[in-house]
């Protein structure tokens, strides 16, 4: 998934919105790397703008899968980890680690990866403070330390505080928590009517306009709803997401935050109006350009949705992006797009085979796989059986020898009376 390898980037929304940072070159870009296989990375493209981003997704899909990754790929992922506890998008191999160049993308959905792989408290702990430490005095999280907040940010903050059990209400700085920060971005009464819930990336800096942002909703839905990767939720409603409940004059009302308990919904509800109007996906706009289908976005409103416990609602974009599976992917050949999609099809509780195969094949050999573990726990019945069935067959064998002597015999007295 390289549109999303830097998803807080300063220039997100006028970069194209693909997430990267002052325009680099994006992440597949063909580069010089060694074969994952032989170090454990995920994806043969330049890993300078998203090693971290798409070896944290791809470990978190594959253990969702119940594949147990190689130590190799975990230990890439560690040991790209620096000692104050934050991470960069990439730091070659022995290179020191610059604290200008971590980031709070990398940092948090790393933490989200080796929670769901278990055994690495250690890593978490000293992720989750590294966060802390480069909170914004607003409550919110800039892609780079020192930077203004923006809202991708910001919610992979909140989903990695979530999944190490850090309740993102206490992580306050200046007496602002966390949840205070997200709501920041949030729309609310005081917009159009088909705007509220809708988040935007930053505040214009010339203008201090908020424009709706299509990536900057569907990521921060998935931390407003309360979730984190991989997405396992058991609680569905059959109504819709419900929108916020506004006065007749709200337009004209002093702008005000979305309250916590209110985010969730008003951004599904906002993320399933675009969903309908857009045929089942977000768009990518950008000025002077026509709108192009936005894969990331989607994938996350659909995270969100199903997050959220409204799993109908994202029905139709699961099935889009399936559809659109082979392109969004390259045929399979880009890790983090796969793995992204593995994440919405798991949460969706569609079959996963064939995703959970490609992604694999993207990597080092795993330790093991559902699938060994399937056919290990279902040989020794099979070989019982077979036993069993070759006792039967030797007793069958010797029953009809022995039917068969008794006949000789009787035939040979027979003869031997004749005589």
């Amino acid at each position: 998934m390289l549109t999303a390898a830097r998803l807080g980037a300063a220039a997100l929304s006028a970069a194209l919105l693909t997430g990267l940072a002052a325009g680099p070159a994006l992440a597949d870009s063909p580069a010089p790397t060694p074969p994952a296989a032989a170090d454990g990375l995920y994806g043969k493209g330049d890993p300078t703008y998203d090693g971290v981003w798409r070896q944290s997704l791809a470990l978190t899909a594959l253990t969702a899968a119940k594949v147990t990754p190689a130590d190799s790929a975990v230990g890439w992922l560690t040991g790209q980890q620096c000692e104050d506890g934050g991470w960069p998008s990439y730091r070659a191999a022995g290179a020191a680690c610059d604290p200008r160049t971590e980031d709070s993308n990398a940092t948090a959905v790393a933490v989200q990866a080796l929670v769901a792989l278990g055994g690495h408290q250690d890593a978490v702990d000293k992720g989750v403070a590294w966060l802390k430490a480069n909170q914004n005095a607003d409550g919110s999280w800039a892609y780079t330390p020192g930077s203004p907040g923006d809202a991708n940010s910001t919610g992979l903050a909140v989903n990695a505080l979530f999944a190490a059990r850090t309740d993102p209400a206490g992580v306050a700085k200046a007496g602002k928590s966390a949840f205070d920060g997200l709501a920041l971005f949030q729309l609310g009464c005081a917009a159009p009517a088909d705007q509220r819930g809708a988040f935007v990336y930053q505040p214009d800096p010339a203008s201090g306009a908020l424009t709706p942002n299509a990536l900057a909703s569907g990521q921060a839905a998935l931390a407003a709803g309360g979730g984190h990767l991989p997405v396992a939720t058991s609680v569905r409603s059959d109504a819709a997401p419900k929108a916020l409940t506004c006065a007749s004059d709200a337009a004209a009302a002093t702008p005000a935050p979305v309250a916590h308990a209110d985010s969730g919904e008003a951004v599904g509800a906002y993320l399933t109006a675009q969903l309908a109007a857009g045929g089942n996906h977000l768009s990518l706009t950008t000025p002077g350009a026509a709108p192009t289908p936005d894969y990331t976005a989607t994938a996350w409103a659909a995270l969100a949705l199903t997050q959220s416990g409204h799993p109908q609602q994202a029905a139709g974009a699961v099935d889009w992006l399936s559809q659109e599976g082979d392109t969004w992917t390259k045929g399979g050949t880009d890790a983090g797009a796969t793995a992204t999609l593995l994440l919405v099809d798991q949460a969706a509780q569609r079959d996963t085979a064939a995703l959970t195969g490609r992604l694999i094949a993207l990597g080092p050999t795993p330790k093991a796989t559902a699938t060994a573990a399937t056919a290990s726990a279902t040989q020794a019945p099979k070989e019982k059986k077979d036993g069993g069935i070759g006792q039967y067959w030797l007793i069958g064998v010797g029953l009809l020898i022995g039917v068969g002597g008794g006949l000789l015999l009787s035939l040979q007295r027979k003869r031997n009376q004749h005589l």
